[in-house]
């Protein structure tokens, strides 16, 4: 018999879900779930508040308003004057190829003399395949000297001008992500899923868990004497993974056999946006032992150097950090930062989850950290389990994050084990890392000309597609604007070219359809600053 849908053996519905931990990760978590299992679903954060955010600055890929903020239903009017937000349409890389500490980008009008774009937005196509392929037929005949960057996209000129990707009626003519202050949206999303959804937030300490005979979490403690049951718990307090490491026993797999950098300073910086400008993209400088963000917002910026405690102590990040920027170390606020490289051997482990910090880490070179935490909640919703726990989705849900974050973790290592730069031993030493034999795979079919993905050519299909963004994120043109970035080409042009003469010919038109645009774009963009401050209403 069937009684309100529900089968006579029981009502085996997850009702109860606790998040341990709130900042940035926490309250995502929390409003995303919020509204994926409205009401029926009772969510609770505790966030303990003597527990310092980590982060100075955040940047984002270009999905997060696409899977996050639209599932939310807010858009970016809504949101990003309340976070400070402004636009990123790309990384732009400084000094990777030679010795330098970024002493040209500290200064208010330089960009540095090494430097290459990793830009967001599909690559240009003509007869069915990437302009990619043509610039790489041009420079191997010696037909070009352009860098790739500038010769298939627009944007590099606009970075040149610090303008905009919204033209002044908001009319969007790039892909771009955002800069803002993780802070500001931890709070804005803690407002709307306690506002909004009904979400339960309880501010003090986790002291220990409950586990019973299935090795399941029951309930949690506090420091003042709460004790908050569940049947779903999410941990997302950070590197500590106080449920997921240190309950649930689930080994963490250190990879810093990948990537050496372990350590990071940060602070913020004041910026004369009238005079100089807001950049509308990220830079990463390189420096002698690591490399260093730059994240621009309205009135400052946030910056920090990612190093290695191998080859730097602290006190020497620190001085060449502040030597960079002008900064006294005395005097400048400073945030000094020791984190974990790798992941959890799994993310799930029986009705613990682990999101964000708490489940896995890689530095922001290609600014993946807020993206790991919602590609996490979109596949634990569409895994979402019931009481019993089924350890089929458990699996494949584990499985998604391991590929995810080790095919990022392959794409990051290339841009040290790739980059000229040899000048210290932290170079050096990035250049006997070993890649994984898949990723090697990748490096093969890029030297044979071949590329490394399927090129995508539908954009609303690719924006619309969430299996897409997850499982194709690291695209063809994301390998071009390293790689060639980085001066690594391929061994021979797409052999299907030799074919096409006229092909090759006709694509001419498509290269200077990119210089017509660009402008145009030039004549008719206003400034990021410009645009941002009617965003913002300043």
């Amino acid at each position: 018999m069937r009684s309100g849908g529900l089968t006579a053996v029981g009502d085996n519905r997850i009702k109860d879900v606790l998040v341990l931990g709130g900042g940035t990760a926490g309250w995502m978590t929390a409003s995303y779930l919020g509204r994926a299992l409205g009401p029926t679903v009772r969510i609770t954060v505790l966030e303990a508040p003597a527990i310092p955010r980590i982060g100075v600055g955040e940047a984002t890929i270009p999905n997060l308003q696409k899977v996050f903020f639209d599932f939310l239903g807010l858009s970016e009017e809504e949101w990003m004057p309340e976070c400070n937000a402004s636009f990123k349409m790309g990384i732009r890389f400084v000094n990777w190829r030679t010795p330098g500490t970024g002493e040209a980008e500290a200064r208010p009008h330089g960009t540095g003399q090494d430097h290459f774009d990793h830009l967001f937005g599909l690559l240009p196509s003509h007869d069915n395949l990437p302009l990619s392929h043509y610039w790489t037929y041009k420079r191997l005949a010696g037909a070009t000297d352009k860098p790739f960057d500038y010769a298939c996209y627009v944007q590099p000129a606009v970075f040149d001008k610090k303008l905009s990707p919204r033209f002044l009626d908001g009319t969007r003519w790039a892909s771009y992500a955002w800069h803002f202050d993780a802070s500001l949206v931890a709070d804005f999303l803690r407002r709307f899923a306690v506002e909004k959804q009904g979400a339960v937030h309880i501010e003090d300490k986790f002291t220990e868990a409950e586990v019973d005979q299935r090795g399941h979490v029951t309930a949690i403690t506090t420091e003042s004497g709460r004790r908050l049951e569940a049947d779903l718990f999410v941990d997302c307090s950070g590197f500590r993974g106080l449920l997921i490491n240190q309950v649930m026993k689930e080994p963490f797999l250190d990879m810093s056999d990948h990537l050496l950098n372990d350590r990071a300073v940060a602070t913020q910086v004041p910026h004369d946006d009238e005079t100089h400008g807001v950049e509308p993209f990220t830079s990463a400088i390189a420096m002698s032992s690591g490399w260093t963000w730059k994240i621009p917002m309205l009135g400052r910026f946030g910056t920090g150097y990612v190093y290695s405690s191998r080859f730097a102590s602290q006190d020497e990040a620190t001085a060449e950090f502040c030597r960079m920027w002008g900064l006294d170390p005395e005097k400048q606020p400073l945030n000094h930062v020791k984190f974990r490289v790798g992941r959890n051997r799994r993310a799930w482990v029986k009705n613990v989850v682990g999101i964000g910090l708490a489940s896995c880490f890689l530095e922001p070179l290609e600014s993946t950290g807020i993206y790991f935490v919602y590609a996490a909640l979109y596949h634990l919703v569409k895994h979402f389990p019931d009481k019993r726990f089924d350890p089929v989705p458990v699996d494949r849900f584990n499985r998604e994050i391991e590929t995810m974050f080790d095919d990022t973790r392959d794409f990051v290592q290339a841009h040290f084990s790739f980059a000229p730069r040899n000048d210290t031993a932290f170079w050096r030493a990035c250049k006997e890392l070993e890649l994984t034999d898949d990723f090697k795979e990748k490096v093969a079919l890029y030297k044979a000309g071949l590329g490394v993905n399927l090129p995508v050519t539908d954009e609303a299909n690719y924006y619309g597609n969430f299996e897409a963004e997850f499982r194709n994120f690291w695209s063809n043109a994301n390998y071009y604007c390293v790689f060639t970035g980085l001066d690594v080409l391929p061994d021979h042009s797409l052999s299907l070219l030799s074919h096409r003469p006229s092909s090759v010919e006709s694509a001419e038109a498509a290269f200077a359809e990119v210089g017509h645009r660009r402008d145009e774009l030039l004549k008719s963009l206003p400034s990021t600053y410009d645009y941002l401050r009617r965003l913002h209403n300043k």
